[in-house]
């Protein structure tokens, strides 16, 4: 980790990264829906070859707008841990020892944190960050 974050600056990026993890969250939808088409498509006697290359073409571009949001946020420095849950780790330093700032879509603000090995299982309310 390069760049660190506080409480305040993590926080404030959260208007930024909510819509961009939503949207990830979307496109995984729609990429597994668009997987499903496909497999019925191709399934079928006499596939149209258009209506496959149409599916095959959106997912492209879906995938596209995927990398770009995935992009966007590790040129900010932040950690995208599960597109599912929209978590994501903010490096950040408390008292000179590199910790992860932790959070996830549906919290209003950061509010957990962990140890750089710890993952996700071991979050801890701010309150007990030393």
């Amino acid at each position: 980790m390069t760049g660190y974050y506080d409480i305040d600056t993590a926080n404030a990026r959260l208007k930024e990264l909510e819509p961009l993890l939503s949207a990830l969250r979307d496109a995984r939808d729609e990429i597994a829906a668009g997987q499903r088409r496909l497999a019925q498509l191709q399934s079928a006697d006499g596939a149209d070859p258009a209506l496959v290359a149409r599916e095959q073409e959106g997912m492209t571009l879906t995938v596209k707008r995927m990398e770009q949001a995935v992009r966007q946020i590790d040129a900010w420095g932040v950690t995208l841990r599960d597109i599912g849950t929209g978590l994501v780790d903010f490096p950040a330093l408390v008292n000179g020892r590199p910790v992860w700032l932790c959070w996830k879509l549906g919290e209003d603000d950061i509010a957990y944190w962990h140890e750089l090995e710890a993952g996700i299982a071991g979050r801890k309310p701010l309150i007990e960050l030393e």
